[in-house]
Order: C-alpha cells, then sequence, then structure tokens
C-alpha cells in the first residue's frame, strides 16, 4: 500500500511567501538582515518552482523594501527583475504597482524626472485594474489612485519636494492601515518642513509619533527621529521642544 503523503512533506513555493506586512514587522525590530534573508529564500523558492509571478511578487517586495532603505540602486535592480519575471502580458495590478516601486527607487537614487515618469504611468495603470478580471494568485491585493497618492507622498519627502508631498495628502492619508499611515503622515511632515512649516510639520509628525509608541514600532520612531534631525534651530520653537521631551528617553 503506497504511502500517503502527510501535507507539507516538501516544501511549497506558496508556504515560502514574505508577505510586506511580514516584512515590516521586521524592521520595527530592526531586524533587516533576516527580511533581507527571507526574501531571499523566497525568490530562489519560487525560481525553483517555476513560477514567475510569484518570484516577481517577492522580487519587487524585495525592491520597495530596499527603496524605502534607501538603496536606490539595489532597487531599481530588483524591479527590473521583477520586470522580467512578470513578462509582457502582466495583470495591470501588478504593473500598476511595479511602476510605484520603480517611483520609490529612482526617488532614493534622487531622480525626480524618472520618479515622476514611474508616478504618472502607475496612476494610468491603476485606472484598469478594475476593467480586468481578477488577477492571479499572489497578485490579490487592492491598489488604486489612493496608493499612487501615497506613494508620490513618499517619493517628494525622499526627494524634498513639498509640492508633491502637500498636493496629495488627503489622497495618500486613505491608504494603508495604521503603521502604514503613520510613516505617510511622517512623509506629510517632512513636506511641511520643506516648505517652512514647522508648527504644521511637528503636529503631524507628534501625530505619528503616537501611533508608533502604540504599536512599538521602531520603524516609525526612528523616522520621527528622521524628520527631527532635518531640522536644525539654535532656539526650536515651543512645539519642537515638546517633541523633543517626548522622543527623550524612547528605545524602541
Amino acid at each position: 500500500m503506497p504511502a500517503v503523503r502527510q501535507p507539507f512533506d516538501e516544501p511549497c513555493p506558496q508556504l515560502l511567501v514574505v508577505h510586506p506586512v511580514f516584512l515590516s514587522g521586521r524592521s520595527d525590530l530592526g531586524d533587516l538582515g533576516s527580511a533581507r534573508s527571507w526574501y531571499g529564500s523566497a525568490i530562489r523558492a519560487a525560481r525553483s518552482a517555476q513560477d514567475p509571478l510569484l518570484a516577481a511578487y517577492q522580487a519587487g517586495s524585495l525592491a520597495q523594501f530596499e527603496a524605502h532603505a534607501g538603496n536606490g540602486a539595489q532597487a531599481l535592480n530588483l524591479a527590473r527583475s521583477a520586470l522580467r519575471y512578470l513578462g509582457e502580458q502582466r495583470p495591470a495590478v501588478a504593473d500598476a504597482w511595479m511602476c510605484s516601486v520603480d517611483a520609490l527607487a529612482h526617488a532614493a537614487i534622487g531622480d525626480r524626472r524618472a520618479a515622476d515618469r514611474a508616478l504618472t504611468r502607475s496612476r494610468a495603470v491603476a485606472e484598469k485594474i478594475a476593467h480586468e478580471e481578477p488577477p492571479p494568485w499572489p497578485w490579490v491585493f487592492h491598489f488604486d489612485a489612493n496608493k499612487v497618492a501615497a506613494c508620490r507622498v513618499t517619493c517628494g519627502a525622499r526627494l524634498g519636494l513639498a509640492e508633491w508631498v502637500l498636493g496629495d495628502d488627503v489622497e495618500a492619508l486613505a491608504s494603508g492601515h495604521a503603521k502604514q499611515r503613520a510613516l505617510v503622515v511622517l512623509d506629510l511632515a517632512a513636506g511641511h518642513l520643506a516648505a517652512g512649516r514647522i508648527e504644521a510639520a511637528f503636529a503631524l509628525a507628534s501625530r505619528a509619533l503616537d501611533t508608533g509608541l502604540q504599536y512599538r514600532s521602531g520603524r516609525i520612531v526612528e523616522r520621527s527621529r528622521a524628520v527631527r534631525r532635518s531640522l536644525s534651530l539654535t532656539s526650536p520653537p515651543k512645539v519642537v521642544r515638546d517633541f523633543d521631551e517626548r522622543l527623550h528617553g524612547v528605545y524602541l
């Protein structure tokens, strides 16, 4: 009588999907090396399984992570790999999302024009998603104009472009879960600082810091510190001193 194969006797590429929420959790813990290792394993498993859609998803997710970490050149290389895996007949949701990742990567290396082109394409392709059949796994997530707006805000903050950050603030804040929104709020704060609006910037940064402390998110707290470091004044106003007092002694 043949042996009955038990579930999970062999590695299954679907089990090695590393979701961006998991990556965010590792980032919150400061465990960036572990996150990269998980993604590398997932990409290799998808290649071995000859699953180009899964390989593209994982490579794109790692590209997004590297872009947020400021490693623009590496992010661009990973994004190009993801597009090669996808091929020409790619689902609209995959195309739109990959364009947003490409924009983040270009912003990380300071290329405003390329980031703008990628964002424009992302928004245009996102409009086609509703008219397509449901995308194949693993591209089963929501992506719309609000997601593009949030990406534009983040790119604007990285590039120091107040007009990008402040132009899409309402749409951007409609995107993502609480921790993602807090990071967008910090990008908005950076935009206000670039425009010289210190009071507004630190009112927003304080709001985001509340979320970071509530969720014990080291990533949000460190981004809050980065916003603070971007302002250098010999006599900071009270809103900034209050923010400094709240950050003092926070270790996550």
